[in-house]
């Protein structure tokens, strides 16, 4: 792949071959993100773990302290009381059975997060197939199943995150923006570490981590060292 003038530039400012601590790496991303706009920072873990087991599977959501950096649009699904306490929390759309054909025959997707009590699960499941592949389908797991709606959209609102392994067993989770301070960002990718070390599946064996690098959205990876993020 053909790089940039920018991105070769920033690649100069760090050694590829050498593993970093948390808070030198996110300086050196912060110092890479040259971009006109304020580009998102993203932590990608490479896990020992095998999605294809259910005991090996993980999968959670995690509020971060510093929020993401990014407003995010909420669409619930509920009925009656639920519905008017989902207004009132803040939820940008709020519907049931009537927003099937809308998301399903007119491709409408402006929202970022669904979510869902857990009586609409039968109407939400209908729309496996066009929500899973964009990763919106509500989830217990994720806090995005829930008679606590209410809670829901508050943590969501706040910058909650949700992590979980893709089809390479790789967890992908944005903490923040380059616009961030570095204590913000730092104190961001420690929540995050902390929660995925302790979704570690018992049933793993050997190196739970086998790396892990920090980036922005047009900078180059740093590489971390996993010792120490592993072990704090």
């Amino acid at each position: 792949m053909k790089r940039g003038k920018k991105y070769l530039e920033n690649l100069k400012k760090f050694d590829r071959a050498q593993t970093y601590d948390k808070d030198e790496a996110i300086k050196i991303v912060k110092e890479s993100a040259t971009a006109k706009f304020d580009e998102t920072v993203e932590l990608h873990i490479r896990t020992g773990c095998d999605g294809r087991k259910a005991d090996q599977q993980i999968r959670g959501s995690v509020v971060l302290p510093n929020g993401t950096g990014k407003k995010v649009r909420v669409l619930v699904f509920a009925k009656g009381p639920k519905a008017d306490e989902a207004q009132a929390a803040g939820a940008d759309f709020v519907g049931a059975e009537e927003l099937i054909p809308r998301i399903q025959n007119d491709g409408w997707f402006d929202y970022d997060v669904v979510v869902a009590t857990p009586d609409m699960m039968g109407v939400v499941g209908r729309l496996g197939k066009v929500l899973g592949p964009k990763g919106l389908m509500p989830n217990p797991k994720a806090g995005t199943v829930t008679m606590d709606v209410t809670k829901a959209i508050h943590d969501i609102k706040a910058g909650q995150i949700e992590y979980r392994l893709d089809k390479a067993n790789i967890i992908h989770v944005p903490f923040g923006k380059a616009s961030f301070t570095e204590e913000q960002l730092g104190e961001n990718f420690q929540t995050i570490m902390d929660a995925i070390n302790k979704a570690r599946p018992s049933a793993v064996k050997g190196a739970f981590i086998k790396s892990a690098v920090v980036t922005s959205t047009m900078g180059p990876g740093v590489r971390l060292n996993v010792a120490k993020i592993v072990n704090g």
